[in-house]
């Protein structure tokens, strides 16, 4: 049997954080375990300026947006970079509050009234690096008239092409000076854009797909990697992406 995915939920309102708690355990399938339950961050493990103890406590984090009075959408990218999976659980439906969300690495926005019926599927999408998008999340997105949009940031694009050119996750955070997680986490909102615009990028090949189809990415960048460490033990190779 698979191991279940660990989950914390952060929920000032211990009503809601109960009624969260009854989700988790009725999944059918017990999909998910309850690791921690708590009123704000500052109990997370591994967050810097919150906690001093290394590595995540859960694989994934259900984030009410607003704990004690106060937006916490600012303390989304710490929780990124310590590891966490982060799926946001909130009562707000302002669409700049849902992008400014998802821009700071939540992999998933869940509004409070659609979350009987989603909130455990968005846990175990985040969990495996799935794109997961409500309709709260779409309609953030359709709405938003920035020009960036539905254009993939430059980041997100970067990653995007260095995962296409062959290069592991982990090869990826490292060639950009990022972490792992954080790498998914851009792929992972490539392709919620495209889903929540209609047109799905599910696979790798689909995503590459809609990539070349926007020219987001060139066909003629699409060159097999090879590594620095390879190249410089063999000087004919010449240096990467030559």
């Amino acid at each position: 049997m698979e191991q279940p995915v660990t989950v914390a939920i952060i929920e000032d309102h211990p009503v809601v954080a109960e009624g969260v708690a009854s989700w988790v355990r009725s999944d059918p399938g017990q999909r998910v375990r309850l690791v921690q339950t708590a009123r704000d961050l500052t109990g997370l493990s591994g967050v810097p300026g919150l906690s001093g103890v290394p590595g995540p406590s859960a694989d994934v984090i259900i984030l009410d947006l607003e704990l004690s009075g106060e937006l916490v959408t600012a303390q989304i990218p710490g929780l990124v970079a310590a590891g966490y999976r982060v799926v946001a659980f909130s009562g707000h439906s302002d669409p700049e509050i849902v992008m400014e969300t998802l821009d700071n690495g939540a992999h998933a926005y869940v509004s409070k009234e659609e979350g009987r019926d989603h909130l455990v599927e968005a846990v175990l999408a985040a969990a495996a690096d799935r794109p997961y998008v409500t309709r709260s999340q779409a309609r953030a997105i359709l709405a938003d008239q920035r020009p960036a949009r539905p254009a993939l940031s430059e980041q997100e694009r970067q990653a995007l092409l260095l995962w296409f050119q062959g290069m592991s996750k982990a090869s990826v955070g490292r060639r950009m000076s990022i972490s792992e997680n954080t790498v998914r986490q851009y792929i992972s909102r490539a392709r919620a854009k495209y889903a929540a615009t209609g047109r799905p990028a599910p696979s790798k090949d689909a995503l590459l797909t809609r990539a070349i189809e926007d020219g987001v990415i060139r066909p003629g960048e699409i060159t097999p990697y090879r590594s620095f460490a390879r190249a410089a033990a063999d000087p004919s190779l010449g240096a990467p992406g030559q």
